[in-house]
């Protein structure tokens, strides 16, 4: 496949559709930049066909004239699938709400808050008479089922999170899924992977890898295309190297599964495969140009896997110190909306965009209680998860942190409690103890010789970057 019959994929169109300023012309943009489609701006053909501004339009001849208009070059618009952004009334009338059903799917955004509303309302030169009409649509707008909850830019990839929106992204794209997901979700979702890959971190090794680097070349795969990874952390990572890798590196899409990966690998940049030596040994930075993080996938996760996502939550809960972990019913086994993924996501977003490649020293704070948790996993041979070895391993740390005089002493006890509560593991497996695990540890990606700089947790918003000897201090 080459880059014309990539541009071809989209199959119908997408809509983006919401109240006025709440981003619908930016996200539009970008989302067809990163799928390689064309993009339509409603209002600026509207201007176009009219000659005279949106405002001046309804000053002169009136909202019915506008709404005519508006419709009738939206007909004209309906041939090429592209991305289309809609003005903040267009669905307004059936006859276009049908027309937009008909041909494609229509992506809404959740309504920013009213101060921010104001803010870019305020901010738009040229702003036509808006009003309330954020609140006097709001039925109108809650009526469409796609949601778009939050965009931003995380590095040179566009993250997109929300409800029932991978679909349309994924029609006609080059997919690679794991096993389970391909069980459950390819019928669903209307794709048919050309790669399906092993699940589970133990496949997650140059093998798997090579199987990729071959199922590459005989899809013909060349420099212009781009792959799709649909799966969890392990999919991503092996999809992301692989692309990372072949012809010295092509684009390619993270569409997330599973709670840990929408929350933990997807933005990143950070792709690879495990080694007998150590977890993700061999790898590359290599970021997505689009992640589409959507809820819907959260359905079909067991409680279990639930919790292993919100371990890495309260990871980024220590990290930021933003009070997350007050928020009443953020936690056990309740669901997660769009929203909290992408506030949460953000904690990692913003250490990322400071130091994207790691060389800064920023980023090790999200390692925080991983040194302990790579451990876990490989001398379990991963029947600890990750989540649940991220649990123990940031309790494990907090109390490291105690030792060294930096936290006070009853900080790992309620570090502890959060991850309870979320149905987590706190202690070491039986029969594993911390001494045991340090030879592991000293194989960590974050060593200088015997030494390994741990991100040890020691309070709300305090992790800090702490080396240690393991050659010579006992923990």
């Amino acid at each position: 496949m080459g880059e014309k019959s990539e541009i071809k994929c989209l199959q119908r169109f997408v809509f983006i559709y919401g109240a006025p300023a709440s981003g619908k012309s930016t996200l539009g943009r970008a989302l067809a930049e990163r799928l390689g489609v064309g993009f339509v701006d409603l209002d600026e053909r509207i201007v176009a066909e009219a000659g005279v501004s949106i405002p001046e339009i309804f000053k002169t001849r009136g909202e019915a004239a506008f709404r005519d208009l508006e419709s009738k070059v939206f007909r004209d618009v309906i041939s090429d699938p592209k991305v289309v952004s809609l003005g903040g009334g267009t669905l307004l009338r059936d006859e276009n709400r049908a027309l937009c059903e008909e041909n494609g799917i229509v992506f809404c955004l959740d309504t920013p808050s009213d101060e921010e509303l104001a803010r870019r309302i305020g901010a738009a030169p040229g702003s036509r008479p808006l009003g309330d009409k954020a609140k006097e649509r709001a039925a109108h707008y809650a009526s469409f089922p796609n949601r778009v909850a939050a965009f931003f830019d995380a590095q040179s990839s566009l993250v997109v999170v929300g409800r029932g929106i991978a679909p349309a992204i994924l029609a006609g794209r080059n997919v690679v899924a794991d096993e389970t997901v391909a069980r459950l979700w390819s019928c669903r979702l209307g794709v048919s992977p050309f790669a399906i890959i092993p699940s589970g971190e133990e496949h997650k090794t140059p093998v798997t890898v090579a199987k990729l680097w071959r199922a590459f070349a005989e899809r013909g795969l060349g420099r212009k295309d781009t792959v799709v990874a649909l799966g969890g952390g392990v999919t991503g990572d092996l999809t992301g190297f692989a692309a990372a890798t072949w012809m010295r590196g092509i684009s390619w899409i993270n569409v997330p599964t599973t709670l840990l990966s929408m929350v933990d690998a997807s933005t990143g940049g950070k792709t690879g495969c495990d080694l007998p030596d150590g977890k993700n040994l061999a790898g590359a930075f290599h970021f997505p140009r689009l992640v589409v993080i959507d809820t819907d996938f959260l359905e079909t996760l067991s409680a279990k896997l639930i919790a292993d996502g919100r371990a890495e939550m309260i990871k980024h809960e220590a990290i930021g110190g933003k009070g997350f972990h007050l928020r009443q019913g953020y936690g056990g086994q309740a669901g997660v909306s769009a929203k909290e993924i992408a506030e949460n996501l953000m904690v990692k977003v913003g250490i990322v965009r400071e130091d994207p490649l790691e060389t800064l020293g920023r980023r090790i704070l999200l390692n925080c209680g991983h040194t302990v948790a790579h451990a876990i996993e490989k001398a379990t041979g991963y029947r600890v998860s990750h989540g649940e070895a991220v649990a123990i391993g940031c309790v494990e740390e907090a109390k490291i942190a105690v030792r060294r005089g930096l936290a006070p002493t009853s900080w790992p006890e309620e570090f502890a409690a959060r991850f309870a509560a979320a149905g987590l593991p706190t202690s070491l497996p039986v029969g594993l103890s911390l001494k045991e695990i340090v030879p592991l540890m000293r194989g960590d990606k974050k060593r200088e010789g015997g030494v390994v700089t741990f991100a040890l947790p020691c309070g709300w918003g305090d992790v800090r970057g702490v080396k240690i000897d393991l050659s010579k201090e006992i923990l």
